[in-house]
């Protein structure tokens, strides 16, 4: 993990392989593939991410689009009220800002597996402006919520929060 960490950290997503990875560990390719079956989740595993990134990109994508807005809401929340999620999203959140390369880790493999999918299905040109829109959204409203607690956003039971934020994730995805 810590050769993972230090290639995505150093290289970015796009560059790190598992072959590097491994040679930098200073085990076999094969051993690495035995754990992980892709770069994608030697990356979540490395980021301790809660959820499976392409999982959350696929629970999204599935339905309607005049409903997708709900979707991201309701998956992006239901991470964060989860005990285990909460931990560890908030440590993320807090590496994410403090530092650039880990910024730059969680940008990439973000893009990569939630951003880009979801903007694919949008049938719009500025698909992916729209989708990292909604993330300043959310990243907005997670940072107010769990972080900095600002009250009444802090208690606020959260099918509330997702009811007030729904729509203006829609007006950004399809608006």
């Amino acid at each position: 993990m810590q050769a993972a960490r230090e290639s995505f950290a150093d290289k970015g997503f796009a560059a790190t392989s598992i072959r590097a990875v491994a040679r930098q560990a200073g085990v076999d390719a094969a051993l690495v593939h035995h754990y992980f079956d892709s770069k994608d989740e030697l990356f979540i595993e490395a980021m301790a991410i809660p959820v499976d990134p392409r999982r959350v990109a696929a629970q999204i994508v599935d339905g309607p689009h005049d409903e997708m807005g709900r979707r991201i809401a309701t998956v992006f929340f239901g991470v964060w009220e989860s005990p285990d999620g909460q931990q560890r999203m908030k440590a993320l959140f807090r590496s994410v800002v403090t530092s650039d390369e880990v910024a730059r880790m969680m940008r990439e493999g973000i893009t990569q597996m939630i951003i880009q999918p979801v903007s694919q299905v949008l049938d719009v040109p500025d698909a992916q402006l729209r989708v990292g829109l909604v993330a300043t959204q959310l990243v907005g409203a997670a940072i107010v919520r769990y972080l900095v607690g600002l009250e009444p956003v802090a208690s606020i039971d959260v099918e509330t929060l997702i009811d007030r934020l729904a729509p203006v994730l829609q007006l950004h995805l399809t608006g």
